[in-house]
């Protein structure tokens, strides 16, 4: 399971766990992307970061584990290597899949190499409840048809969730409890992840403020 993580969330770790149990995985491996290259247009944050959180909100699973693969790895994260990275370490014969949002395997044939991805291994694309269904045409179409086989659709209501309204929630300064474990939770508070960045000269009155409303 590919992401940026940023933060990891309950949708995350729920989409994990649903594949794992409708496609009787033996084990789920967190790749945080190192330096995604479809994320070029804002700043992501450092990967030891995503990557601490990461471990952090999987901990208590023992189907999941967390590589550090992408994170170390110089230059661009590209799945297709990571994909072949990890086809190295298995072997052949094992199955694997990858596990991503719908909406990213709609825009897989413009990855890099997507026909040597699909060559490797089979995707899981992960939905949420009433997802429309002309989107379902649209991800079919957007396979090529001898490869459509090898992708698979999970419904996930926690996918409601996004990485995006909980960095937005931080910056105002509203609650994330239950919205990401409680270990990643206190994580964000104490390393100030997300928080809006104090003006000059305001003594960090107005986080206080916030903090106590």
């Amino acid at each position: 399971m590919g992401g940026t993580f940023d933060p990891i969330h309950f949708g995350h770790l729920v989409t994990a766990e649903a594949s794992r149990a409708a496609f009787g995985l033996e084990q789920v491996i967190f790749i945080p992307s190192g330096n995604p290259p479809h994320k070029q247009d804002r700043t992501v944050t450092p990967a030891e970061h995503r990557y601490l959180m990461t471990v952090l909100a999987t901990s208590t699973n023992p189907y999941f584990r967390v590589s550090r693969t992408e994170i170390d790895r110089v230059g661009p994260s590209y799945t297709v290597d990571t994909i072949e990275e990890l086809r190295g370490v298995v072997g052949p014969d094992t199955l694997i899949y990858f596990i991503t949002g719908a909406d990213a395997v709609m825009e897989l044939m413009t990855w890099n190499r997507p026909q040597d991805i699909l060559a490797q291994c089979e995707l899981i694309a992960a939905t949420r409840p009433g997802y429309p269904p002309a989107d379902f045409q649209r991800l079919r179409q957007a396979i090529p048809q001898v490869s459509a086989a090898r992708v698979h659709t999970i419904e996930v209501p926690a996918l409601a969730i996004s990485s995006s309204d909980i960095r937005r929630r931080v910056e105002s300064g509203e609650p994330i409890k239950y919205l990401v474990p409680e270990t990643v939770e206190q994580y964000i508070l104490k390393s100030s992840l997300y928080e809006r960045p104090r003006t000059a000269g305001g003594h960090g009155h107005g986080r206080l403020a916030e903090m106590w409303l």
